[in-house]
């Protein structure tokens, strides 16, 4: 499959019989097509089957990138479904405001964040990105036109609903103001769950940003806690300036072996020494929200078969975590190598959507490079970790979950179905539904 429309793990190869480009609001094609069902899709950065419609029609957004509005003193924005955050965030900076929420990377779509409801390194202060919509448009295959606000039940379902209940066309949102483009940062080394919990909930009274990278060989929990603020004053870029761009980019697929545990290891015991020293620094907010952007094509660095992403979320048992110790020793034994290992704990605050995935607990994301049968295996027992303790795992990040975990992790998949357009599917609701 063209990588233009596969996932970002590349992985499964899931291509669709036919992809319709949008362009006009008021021009849309018909959205219930005889050659089968239809999907919108963004920029592609989820890491499973969810932006894949194998068979099917997608719906490429990202030609609707007109900004709509903009109020510059209340901070309030309406834009179009295919905005990417990249371009967002070159307008709404110069003005003094900044995204209310924002995951690793901005190269998604306004809508994508709202049908994934996004979260960030400030869920315990902010919630998940769907909490900030203040009102949106969706069209039904049957021609219909919602403008949906958050007292409606089909908004529910449109959060976080994983584009299954029609196309969002535009969404308006509020933004959280700044007086600088940087950010006050500091890390904080911690060499246990144990430590990383006390550090964690440390930081995030009095942090609005609060993440930790995680060395997923290391069973104990070994780490580096990042945390963050937009700095108090400061300068404000000039309007009109461009987003950054990738500095580096991956021209071609890397080796098979470069991901492997050796080379993995050593590079996890580097990192861990260069962060822990860094203390407190400050930053351009590029490179501490979006590390990663930094390397275009970063995603072919596990070579030609992909990679697959797990991320769960598991409760606190107290002031313990311990499905995330389970999670953590399952890995290390395991034997695989996942260097973009990342560890928080989420907030109390309610996620708007039916199907959102944060709930109060410690969530864990962990990549591996594919090596087929295997990581199929390891990620299933993962999976059965996560349900035993009453988690979930992302829909955004899965390749590979079963119906039946699907259906423990979210018991209201039911009273989300009657919502999902008779029209729309996914590989992914095939897969767990079916």
């Amino acid at each position: 499959m063209s990588d233009s429309y596969a996932s970002w793990g590349r992985f499964p190869d899931a291509p669709p019989a036919r992809v319709e480009r949008l362009s006009w609001r008021d021009r849309l094609p018909h959205l219930d097509p005889p050659d089968g069902p239809v999907l919108p899709r963004g920029l592609g950065r989820s890491y499973g089957d969810v932006c894949l419609n194998e068979g099917g029609v997608l719906l490429d957004t990202t030609r609707l990138d007109r900004l709509l509005s903009f109020d510059r003193h209340a901070g309030v924005v309406r834009c179009e479904a295919g905005v990417s955050l990249a371009d967002l965030l070159a307008v709404i900076v110069p003005a003094g405001w900044f995204l209310p929420v924002t995951p690793g990377t901005k190269w998604v779509t306004v809508a994508g964040a709202v049908a994934n409801d996004v979260h960030g390194k400030n869920h315990h202060v902010a919630g998940t990105f769907g909490r900030h919509v203040r009102r949106l448009e969706l069209v039904r295959s049957n021609g219909d036109r919602h403008e949906l606000t958050p007292a409606d039940g089909l908004f529910g379902a449109t959060v976080g609903g994983l584009g299954l209940t029609g196309l969002i066309t535009w969404v308006e949102f509020g933004l959280q103001p700044i007086r600088s483009d940087r950010i006050e940062a500091r890390h904080t080394p911690f060499r246990s769950l144990d430590e990383f919990l006390r550090a964690s909930d440390s930081a995030g009274a009095r942090s609005p940003y609060v993440v930790a990278w995680v060395d997923a060989f290391k069973p104990e929990g070994k780490g580096v806690l990042m945390e963050g603020r937009h700095a108090p004053a400061g300068a404000l870029p000039a309007p009109g300036a461009k987003s950054r761009r990738p500095r580096l980019s991956l021209p071609f697929d890397g080796p098979g072996w470069a991901l492997r545990r050796p080379t993995a290891a050593v590079f996890n015991a580097a990192y861990f020494a260069r962060q822990a020293r860094a203390g407190a620094f400050s930053c351009h907010y590029d490179p501490y929200f979006y590390p990663l952007d930094a390397i275009g094509h970063w995603n072919r660095a596990y070579g030609r078969r992909g990679f697959l992403q797990h991320q769960s979320v598991v409760p606190f048992v107290g002031a313990d975590a311990p499905a995330a110790r389970e999670l953590l020793r399952h890995v290390a034994a395991s034997g695989a190598a996942s260097v973009v290992s990342v560890l928080k704990t989420f907030g109390q605050l309610e996620s708007p959507g039916v199907l959102s995935f944060p709930r109060p607990g410690v969530t864990l994301a962990l990549d591996f490079a594919n090596r087929g049968d295997e990581t199929i295996r390891l990620l299933r027992s993962l999976d059965d970790v996560v349900a035993d303790a009453g988690g979930r795992v992302y829909p955004a990040k899965d390749a590979c979950m079963t119906a039946a975990n699907f259906r423990t992790f979210y018991p209201e998949w039911e009273a989300f179905a009657r919502h999902v357009d008779p029209a729309f599917s996914s590989s992914f609701w095939r897969r767990v539904t079916t």
